[in-house]
């Protein structure tokens, strides 16, 4: 028997939590390639790895809609769809840092995407409790 997750979130609150983490992760992803595009570097490799965790909880989120998933989901499903993007937002916060030496706009930008990201992922997956 699987271990099953489930939440008791309002669709107004579930709402209010959505927008900003999309907001988070998108932008950390329009920054991260602008940045790859602009220079090959360190920074900007080092960008992908939050980028990759990103859109790993992405499209397991959007699999989960696909299949009417989204208020109970098995503890795979949910840590990979929730907890990736927490930890994809967690692991933006040191590599938007680094860059600050680098290009401040992008770097603050890209700093309070990773902050919504996480912030927000993170409290949707603390949304959601064994049964």
């Amino acid at each position: 028997m699987k271990l099953q997750y489930k939440t008791a979130i309002s669709d107004r609150r579930w709402i209010a939590y959505d927008i900003p983490g999309n907001i988070g992760w998108i932008t950390w992803l329009v920054c991260a390639v602008r940045g790859l595009r602009e220079k090959r570097d360190i920074h900007s490799l080092g960008a992908m790895v939050p980028a990759v965790f990103m859109l790993t909880g992405v499209v397991e989120l959007i699999s989960e809609r696909i299949h009417g998933l989204d208020r109970v989901l098995s503890g795979k499903r949910l840590f990979r769809g929730f907890g990736a993007l927490t930890a994809g937002g967690l692991l933006g916060i040191p590599a938007a840092l680094y860059g600050m030496k680098q290009n401040k706009k992008r770097a603050a930008a890209m700093l309070a995407g990773s902050a919504l990201c996480a912030f927000f992922a993170g409290l949707l997956l603390a949304g959601y409790k064994k049964q």
